[in-house]
């Protein structure tokens, strides 16, 4: 922890009243102690760096220039929300971000007042924030402000622009404002972007309109139909006159920018200017993410969450690898470029994570057999679905969490009829630091019921590869493969491609007084509790590894029926309707009645903490399969 003294300013600030308690000329002064902080904690306990830097000015300016937390303020991508935490109480408690019982990773509505609304994900703000302002001016709270702060790339999501649309025709006094950084996590792609990067307006003439409607409203001539209608005229004269065309200005709400996002009184007075402005309107804030750390800068994709860092020389601390498995990402890039070589069908998706599924390396090496669709998952699954309708055979890898947003679009443009998609869900089970709006725990749950899907899970790196080369032979129809984050098991994983049976699971290992059904790397540690059971307590457990959630073995399945009256599942998956639910169902459709114990995720999501505790406050680390299995044997 610093010393008193270390941050003059910022330890004063308890909560935003402090902060509206200094000078304007003070700000900043805060902005760069603030920025201190962060490039201080981040640099031992890693988090989310960049997004965080890049918007310090506008965060000292929001909480400023808006009495929070009765003022809304909607963040969209929680990661840019750490000076936020810091500055609304939550700053002698920092360091315990994102680690087990400290700080959530992203704002949370249960942890303060000032965290309006849950945002893991990208692109939901302004569809809140729209309730949240309706919602205020039918309790008559005519003085509550609400803004929504959406940036990082998350304008590219289709959510972004329903709530646009929404907010163009509901009569409201929403304030969006749009960090433009040119970044999600990796570098922001698509038509957007470019719109983004083009877009200006005339200060002058957003002063004389301003001018003009406040004088009309006072006049009391401007009533809220003629108000659309002159936007609507307004907008039309000014892009003849500027010969621009501004896409939230077509949709009728107010556009104020390009502003520089570091200017942190500069940002203070547009926001004063604005905020008591009526109707929807949009503040549009140029920043750079990493701002002040230039290692950061320079190369914001590393630095979105470089890991533990030397604050002074920006050198990442990187452990060494050498020796250790390999990441299960990794795994699936260069598998997938090796399979690519060989099938000129195969191309690959992702939205806006090709470094975090190591899709890059198909990207670098094949660039136009690749496609990063920015951050749109349920684009991302249809645009697979009209490629595969034509021919071609889309791997379309997305985080587990992610593929939430694209359920409907799995079914209705995949599904149904059954094309040649491959789905690969990263990050699936429990992902650790990034908390319950990242697990990928559901995903086995919420597929299972889907008719078409062939549902897999490998058991180690070499299963993977075989998996991804079954995947891609011919008319295998949706074929969805889920594997966790971190790394294997192997380190000699480059076994030949080989096609694996549909639907059949392997014996790992006989027994004769209780059978393991488990899917997926957790089965490895299920192996350790086994073989640890077996040593200490005189006894013979079988083990299955299922393969395949769907089509399930049937035939492994009616021999464990006969022959086991004791069964324990293992999955890292939700335990309503997962792999222990399809367990049990086919037992008692096929009259087998044997004691089944069941572990995974409980129904309750699970926090944040490093994978190990998570997995041992679930039970499904080595200690806690251990103690069901001598349970089990003594029922």
């Amino acid at each position: 922890m610093e010393s008193p003294t270390s941050y003059e300013l910022l330890n004063k600030i308890d909560s935003p009243d402090d902060l509206r308690q200094l000078p304007a000329e003070a700000l900043p002064e805060v902005c760069g102690e603030l920025r201190q902080k962060i490039i201080d904690e981040l640099s031992r306990n890693p988090g989310h760096f960049g997004s965080s830097l890049g918007v310090v000015e506008l965060t000292v300016a929001l909480h400023y220039v808006f009495n929070t937390p009765y003022d809304r303020i909607v963040w969209d991508v929680g990661h840019q929300a750490y000076g936020h935490k810091i500055l609304t109480g939550r700053r002698d408690r920092f360091y315990t971000n994102r680690k087990l019982n400290g700080l959530c990773p992203f704002p949370s509505p249960s942890e303060s007042e000032y965290d309006t609304f849950t945002c893991g994900h990208a692109s939901n703000s302004i569809s809140a924030a729209l309730g949240m302002a309706v919602a205020a001016a039918r309790k008559g709270e005519k003085s509550r402000k609400v803004v929504a702060v959406i940036g990082d790339g998350s304008m590219s999501g289709g959510l972004a622009f329903e709530g646009l649309n929404n907010a163009s025709g509901t009569p409201n006094d929403l304030l969006i404002i749009l960090n433009d950084n040119n970044m999600a996590i990796d570098r922001s792609v698509g038509g957007m972007k470019q719109y983004l990067l083009n877009l200006q307006t005339s200060e002058g003439y957003n002063r004389l309109r301003y001018s003009v409607s406040r004088m009309f409203h006072h006049w009391g001539i401007l009533n809220e139909e003629r108000r659309k209608s002159l936007i609507r005229f307004n907008n039309s004269l000014k892009s003849v006159i500027t010969q621009q065309q501004n896409i939230f200005e077509g949709m009728n709400i107010r556009y104020f920018g390009p502003v520089d996002g570091h200017d942190v009184q500069a940002l203070t007075k547009v926001l004063r200017e604005i905020k008591e402005m009526k109707g929807p309107k949009l503040l549009h804030v140029h920043t750079i993410k990493g701002k002040g750390f230039k290692p950061a800068e320079e190369a914001a994709t590393l630095w979105h969450a470089p890991g533990i860092f030397d604050k002074e020389t920006g050198e990442r601390i990187v452990v060494d690898t050498t020796g250790m498995p390999p990441l299960f990402q990794d795994v699936f890039g260069q598998t997938l470029l090796e399979l690519a070589q060989q099938n000129d069908k195969i191309i690959g998706v992702t939205p806006a994570m090709p470094t975090g599924c190591s899709m890059n390396i198909l990207m670098k090496a094949m660039p136009d057999r690749a496609f990063d669709v920015g951050i749109a998952e349920g684009h991302a699954v249809t645009f697979s679905g009209g490629m595969a309708e034509e021919g071609l055979l889309p791997f379309c890898n997305i985080y587990s969490s992610f593929m939430q947003r694209a359920y409907d679009n799995v079914i209705h443009d995949v599904a149904i009829q059954k094309l040649n998609v491959v789905l690969c869900l990263d990050r699936a089970g429990l992902v650790g630091e990034d908390g319950a709006t990242h697990h990928g725990v559901f995903d086995m749950a919420y597929l299972r019921p889907i008719p078409n899907l062939i549902i897999s899970s490998p058991y180690d790196e070499k299963e993977l590869r075989r998996l991804m080369y079954t995947a891609q032979l011919p008319n295998q129809g949706p074929f969805v493969i889920r594997y966790p984050r971190g790394r294997g098991v192997l380190t000699d994983w480059k076994c030949p491609l080989e096609a694996v049976e549909i639907g059949k699971g392997r014996k790992m290992k006989d027994g004769t007084d209780m059978a393991v059904i488990t899917i997926g790397p957790v089965g490895n540690v299920a192996a350790k509790a086994i073989e640890e059971a077996e040593k200490n307590n005189n006894c013979s457990i079988a083990h299955y590894d299922l393969r395949f959630l769907k089509p399930i073995d049937e035939e492994l399945l009616h021999e464990v029926g006969r022959r086991f009256k004791k069964i324990v599942t293992v999955e890292d998956g939700t335990l309503k309707g997962g792999m222990g639910s399809a367990v049990l169902e086919f037992m008692s459709d096929n009259g087998y009645t044997p004691t089944v114990k069941r572990l995974g995720i409980e129904d309750t999501f699970i926090q944040h903490g490093a994978v190990k505790e998570l997995y041992a406050i679930c039970g499904i680390d080595q200690t806690g399969i251990y103690n069901t299995l001598i349970q089990t044997l003594n029922l």
